[in-house]
């Protein structure tokens, strides 16, 4: 097995689980550091990966010289996963299909709710109230408070979905993941349920400015709209798991660790 190590944001390896273990046992790397193998869905501290093999606090972690360029390599390296950032018009797609998904249960609470019944009666007090803006205004405020109710829990259900499968083990929402893109931390791990509400909220803000904070996803550098800055979030092609470990044997042979 090939285990790769993580530290402040940067990737290095694969190396063999043989060496990893040895380097934990001499402390020439921390039981904090993340780790990752195929087959696992997130990253995981060292110390969760080979609980036998933790000692005492180590000091600093010293990675291998980088290999030489290779295009082959670099395309199976998950370092360059963390910089694929999907783009602005592939997660405004992923958006349409997510409205989709959530048009019938919205429609379903509109009914539930009375939303139809309120729009039906603030027409026809409309229509009463003629060139009357006091009329006008009353029939509004009615309209208003009637749809309360709608409106409240039409945003709970868009929240408690965005919220909960972007934290979940698919890191997307159906959308996002038909179109093949996922919600990662800053280094490309999965996210909390709390860091996913933030990220939900932070939209309204970002629609509040006239959607400048969705629009700023087109020239940021990561491909952040304010929501994602907010929350500290990426959004990234591909999806869990998909991060490939086979590399060369020129590679292989690099991998190795000084303290």
């Amino acid at each position: 097995m090939e285990v790769w190590i993580g530290r402040d944001g940067e990737r290095h390896g694969p190396y063999k689980e043989v060496d990893v273990r040895q380097w934990l046992r001499s402390g020439q790397v921390s039981p904090q550091d993340l780790g990752w193998h195929e087959g696992m869905t997130d990253w995981q501290p060292l110390s969760s990966l080979f609980p036998d093999e933790v000692r005492a606090a180590p000091p600093a972690f010293t990675p291998p010289p980088a290999p030489p360029y290779d295009a082959g390599t670099r395309a199976a390296d998950p370092t360059a996963a963390l910089t694929d950032y999907a783009g602005f018009w592939k997660r405004v797609a992923a958006y349409i299909l997510d409205a989709l998904v959530l048009w019938i249960p919205n429609m379903l609470l509109s009914s539930l709710f009375g939303a139809n019944e309120a729009a039906e009666a603030y027409l026809q007090a409309k229509l009463a109230a003629g060139s009357d803006p006091q009329l006008a205004l009353q029939a509004f405020d009615t309209y208003f408070h009637a749809l309360g109710p709608a409106l409240m829990a039409q945003t709970l259900l868009t929240w408690l979905y965005f919220a909960t499968c972007e934290s979940s083990a698919w890191q997307a929402t159906l959308g996002k993941r038909a179109l093949g893109i996922r919600v990662t931390d800053l280094v490309g791990g999965r996210i909390s349920f709390l860091r996913a509400t933030g990220r939900y909220f932070g939209k309204l803000l970002s629609a509040f400015m006239l959607c400048f904070g969705f629009l700023m996803v087109a020239w940021t550098q990561r491909k952040q709209g304010l929501h994602d800055m907010l929350a500290q979030t990426l959004v990234l092609n591909g999806r869990p798991g998909d991060a490939p470990t086979q590399q060369s044997q020129a590679r292989r042979d690099q991998g190795s660790i000084s303290a």
